[in-house]
C-alpha cells in the first residue's frame, strides 16, 4: 500500500439548519488502501462523501486530489477527478438496461448514434477482470439489489474512476452478496483503486479495513488500523459510551399460535409461482426468524403477509381470524405492525415531515385527529418524544424525512411501528443501516415485547442477528420452507448451507419444480 495521499480533505466545514453536520474535518486516502469511514446515524459520515464527490457544496475547507487543489462543484468536476461514487440508495433507472445505466451520461456517439457495441465490449471486459458478473441486455428493475450494486461499481470503473466511494454498500446485501463485494474490493485494491468504504458494521470494518476514521456528531473521534484496536473500543468510539454487541435474553414463554399460515403460494406478474405451499406457525411470545439468501421468496412472502401482495393459495389466520388478503388498515386495526423492507418505498413519505411520518398508522385516530381535522399540537408532541426517544437526528421534527440519512429514515419507522400496542410484529430487516447504539435498542425492544406476549417475524440477511434473536429459525429457499430449527443446534455455517439450497437433495422438502426452475433462471444463479 503506497503513503501517496490520493485524496485529502482539510477543515471541512458544512452547516445545515440545526447545527453542523461537518465541523472541521480531516480525511485523507492513500493510494491503494481501503480506508473505512465509521460512525453512528447523522455522524456526518455521507455529507462529507457527497462534499467529495460534489453533490453537496462545502461552507469551508479545501480538497487534494494527488497533491493538487481542486474546487469539486458537482459530480461532472468529481468524475473528471477520477472520484467515483455508490449511493446507498442507488442511483439507476430501472427501465434501462444494464449497460444503458452503465454507459448513461458517458455514451460513445458516432454522429446521431449511439456507439453501444464498443460500449459492451468495455463493459464486458471491465465486468471480467473484476469478477463483477452482470448481463448488460439485462433490466435494472429485474435484477437483485446485490446484482444492481455490481452495476453500479461497473458504472464509476467505466468513467475511469480510481477513487471509489461506498456509500453503505452492505446495507442490503447477505452475507455471500457481502463476501463477494470485498472480493472485488481487495481486487480493485490490488490494482491501485483506492475506496473509501463507509458501514455501520463492525465486523466488516476488521475484515477488510487497513485504516479506520471513526466520526461522531459532525467531528473526527480518531484513525486507526484493524490491529489496533477492538471492536468494542469502535462501539465506544461511535456512540460515547459502552454498547452490549451481544444479545441477552432469557427462555421464551411461548403461548397458542398467534398466526397460522397453511399452503401458502404467491405468484409474481408473469404467473410464476414465487412462493410455494408455505407453511409456517409463529406463538405469542416467540421470535421466529426467516433466513434465506434475497430473492428467494422472502420479500414476496412478507408483503403478503402485510396485506400488500395478493394471496394466491393458501391461508393466513391470526388470533383464528382469516385474515388471508386483507389490506393494511384492516391488519394495523388488529394489532399488526409492519417494518418493511424497503423504507423509502413502502415506509415513509418521503415529502412528509417527520412528524407526519410517525403518525402514518393513527393520523385517523384520537388524540391525532377528531372527524377530518388533525390535532396537530398532538402530532408534534408525540413526534418530539420519538424522536427523543429513539435518538432520530433531524434538525427538527419539521424536517422532510427525505432529508435524514438512511439509518434516521429507519429510526422513523421503527418508532412508528413500536409506539402503540401490538400483537404481531413483522420486522423485515429492522435494523438495516442503524449503528451499533441503535441496533442495541432495537433488539432489547423486540426481546421486551417478545416477553410480553407479542409473536414476531424476524426477516433479516444478518446471521448473526437470526442465531442470536430467534427462539426457532425458519429456512426459505426457492419460494419454500426447507428447514425448522433451533438457534442452539445451529451453527451459521449449516444455515448457510441450507440458505444456498446445498443440501436440499437429502432432505425432505423438495422444491416445486416450477418455482426452483424460476429461481434457477433469474435469481439464485446471480447472487451466487
Amino acid at each position: 500500500m503506497s503513503e501517496t495521499l490520493a485524496l485529502e480533505a482539510r477543515n471541512i466545514f458544512k452547516w445545515f439548519p440545526g447545527g453542523f453536520a461537518n465541523d472541521m474535518v480531516d480525511f485523507d486516502l492513500r493510494k491503494g488502501e481501503i480506508h473505512v469511514l465509521l460512525g453512528e446515524n447523522g455522524a456526518g459520515k455521507s455529507t462529507l462523501m457527497n462534499i467529495i464527490y460534489g453533490i453537496y457544496e462545502p461552507d469551508g475547507g479545501e480538497i487534494y486530489v494527488n497533491g493538487e487543489e481542486v474546487k469539486i462543484t458537482d459530480p461532472r468536476e468529481a468524475i473528471k477527478n477520477k472520484i467515483g461514487m455508490v449511493h446507498q440508495h442507488f442511483m439507476l433507472v430501472p427501465v434501462f438496461t444494464v449497460l444503458e445505466n452503465i454507459v448513461l451520461g458517458k455514451e460513445d456517439t458516432r454522429g446521431t448514434s449511439l456507439n453501444m457495441e464498443t460500449a459492451r465490449v468495455k463493459v464486458i471486459a471491465l465486468s471480467k477482470k473484476y469478477d463483477l458478473e452482470i448481463d448488460p441486455d439485462a433490466l435494472v428493475a429485474d435484477l437483485p439489489v446485490g446484482v444492481q450494486q455490481r452495476v453500479e461499481i461497473l458504472k464509476a470503473l467505466y468513467r475511469e474512476a480510481n477513487i471509489l466511494v461506498l456509500d453503505e454498500p452492505t446495507a442490503v446485501l447477505t452475507p455471500q452478496e457481502s463476501d463477494k463485494l470485498f472480493e472485488v474490493m481487495r481486487d480493485l485494491r490490488k490494482s491501485g483503486v483506492s475506496i473509501i468504504f463507509i458501514t455501520h458494521k463492525l465486523k466488516e470494518v476488521m475484515d477488510v479495513a487497513d485504516r479506520i476514521t471513526v466520526m461522531r456528531r459532525g467531528k473526527v473521534e480518531g484513525t486507526t488500523r484493524p490491529n489496533e484496536t477492538f471492536e468494542s473500543e469502535l462501539a465506544t468510539m461511535m456512540v460515547g459510551r459502552q454498547v452490549q454487541l451481544k444479545v441477552t435474553k432469557g427462555a421464551a414463554k411461548m403461548g397458542k399460535p398467534a398466526l397460522k399460515v397453511r399452503n401458502l403460494s404467491m405468484r409474481n406478474k408473469s404467473g410464476l409461482k414465487i412462493v410455494s405451499d408455505f407453511s409456517l406457525d409463529i406463538h405469542a411470545g416467540e421470535i421466529l426468524g426467516l433466513a434465506g439468501v434475497q430473492g428467494n421468496g422472502q420479500s414476496e412472502f412478507v408483503e403478503g403477509l402485510a396485506g400488500m401482495r395478493p394471496i394466491n393459495e393458501g391461508s393466513i389466520r391470526f388470533k383464528e381470524e382469516d385474515i388471508s388478503n386483507a389490506n393494511p388498515r384492516e391488519l394495523l386495526e388488529l394489532g399488526v405492525a409492519y417494518i418493511p423492507e424497503d423504507r423509502q418505498r413502502d415506509g415513509l413519505v418521503l415529502p412528509f415531515h417527520v412528524a407526519d411520518n410517525l403518525v402514518l398508522n393513527s393520523y385517523y385516530r384520537e388524540p391525532f385527529s377528531r372527524g377530518t381535522t388533525l390535532n396537530q399540537k398532538a402530532i408534534e408532541a408525540s413526534a418530539e418524544y420519538l424522536v427523543d426517544k429513539f435518538d432520530i437526528q433531524a434538525a427538527d421534527i419539521h424536517s422532510n424525512v427525505q432529508h435524514l440519512s438512511g439509518g434516521n429514515q429507519q429510526k422513523v419507522i421503527v418508532a412508528r411501528e413500536f409506539s402503540r400496542p401490538i400483537k404481531l410484529l413483522i420486522a423485515a430487516q429492522p435494523t438495516r443501516g442503524l449503528d451499533v447504539g441503535s441496533i442495541e435498542y432495537v433488539h432489547r425492544y423486540l426481546i421486551e415485547r417478545r416477553d410480553q406476549g407479542c409473536a414476531i417475524l424476524l426477516v433479516s440477511t444478518e446471521l448473526d442477528e437470526i442465531l442470536s434473536l430467534s427462539d426457532r429459525i425458519a429456512v426459505m429457499y426457492s419460494g419454500k420452507m426447507v428447514a425448522d430449527l433451533k438457534p442452539e443446534e445451529t451453527s451459521k455455517e449449516q444455515l448457510g448451507l441450507l440458505m444456498a439450497g446445498l443440501d436440499l437433495a437429502e432432505s425432505d422438502f423438495g422444491a416445486d419444480p416450477e418455482v426452483e426452475a424460476y429461481y434457477a433462471d433469474n435469481v439464485t444463479a446471480q447472487v451466487r
